[in-house]
């Protein structure tokens, strides 16, 4: 009996000292991958572009409205950055957040020749952003367009009257907070809102008409929501020119005439703490080393991000998805 005691205690100690173990790895894991990431990726200073470079900047995944993006090209606007390379990948977000972004990347080529390369994908406030730019790079099989808003807000009125739940208010008028998704919309409600999503949309189609330099019947054609190939996207006037990096480079030296041996290094723009990679592989190995390995692997898993941060979005959007979001 004296034995099996002992054994027992030596075990619960063993595993006391693993369990000591492994959280101090996490811990260790997580600070040193965040403080890498901390030295690597403060907005702008990662890369410093010099007079004998080009700046590449990445615009990637939702957009919102992020003041940090907006004062690190305003940094870039100050550098000794020849001219500055926009690669868009997005397939838009909010239209608030677009304009911001937009506003931004106006000010930028102010100041620099700017050029746009969309990656894959500039949809909606993507293109929004991409519009900016003066000329517009696209590969044959890139998406760009999607010009549209929408206003998205979940209805839970029939689920609220299966499990008997009614949900009661005291409002000072009858459109305050409406819609909220615990009611049917009322006539007046959804009337605001189309007057709210026709604003926007008018002022999207004036944007793109401006920029694009396109006539009413132009417009028409490309304005009803559709994305467009890059092949289609260059006889609609929504690109320029049907290429990659190295077509937009060569725009540069041809028409703003910037020395052709200049190299392109990136200008990091500070990232959204939830597309933070190296925050999401500190967390999986944090949890690695406390044994949750199953909880690591979904966390590593980019479409629950992607599907966090779409839950994030409030308010109009100017956002293209597959699944018929336009």
């Amino acid at each position: 009996m004296s034995l099996d005691s002992d054994v027992i205690v030596d075990r619960r100690g063993i595993r006391r000292k693993l369990t000591f173990w492994r959280v101090t790895a996490a811990v260790v894991a997580l600070a040193a991958v965040v403080g890498i990431g901390v030295i690597a990726t403060p907005a702008g200073r990662s890369s410093l572009t010099g007079s004998g470079s080009i700046a590449r900047v990445n615009i990637e995944g939702l957009i919102r409205g992020d003041r940090e993006r907006v004062e690190a090209l305003e940094r870039l606007e100050k550098s000794q950055a020849a001219a500055v390379v926009v690669h868009i990948n997005s397939p838009g977000g909010t239209t608030a957040g677009s304009e911001q972004l937009y506003d931004a990347l106006v000010r930028l080529k102010a100041k620099k020749p700017l050029v746009v390369v969309v990656e894959g994908l500039a949809a909606s406030g993507g293109y929004i952003a991409a519009i900016a730019a003066d000329h517009i790079v696209a590969q044959q099989s890139s998406l760009v367009g999607s010009i549209g808003v929408l206003f998205q807000y979940p209805n839970f009125t029939d689920l609220l009257k299966t499990v008997g739940v009614k949900v009661e208010e005291v409002k000072s008028s009858p459109l305050k907070a409406a819609p909220n998704g615990f009611e049917p919309t009322s006539p007046e409600a959804r009337a605001a809102l189309d007057a709210l999503v026709k604003d926007s949309y008018g002022w999207f189609r004036g944007l793109v008409k401006e920029r694009r330099g396109m006539d009413d019947a132009q417009l028409d054609t490309v304005a009803d929501g559709r994305v467009f190939t890059g092949r289609q996207a260059v006889a609609l006037k929504l690109i320029d020119q049907l290429g990659d990096e190295k077509a937009a480079v060569a725009w540069l030296v041809a028409e703003k005439k910037i020395p052709g041996d200049l190299p392109v290094r990136d200008f990091k723009l500070s990232p959204r703490f939830g597309d933070l990679t190296f925050l999401r592989t500190a967390a999986s190995v944090a949890l690695d080393a406390l044994g949750f390995g199953a909880v690591a692997r979904r966390i590593e898993q980019a479409g629950v991000v992607g599907a966090v941060d779409r839950l994030g979005l409030d308010g109009m959007l100017a956002l293209w998805h597959p699944n018929g979001s336009n």
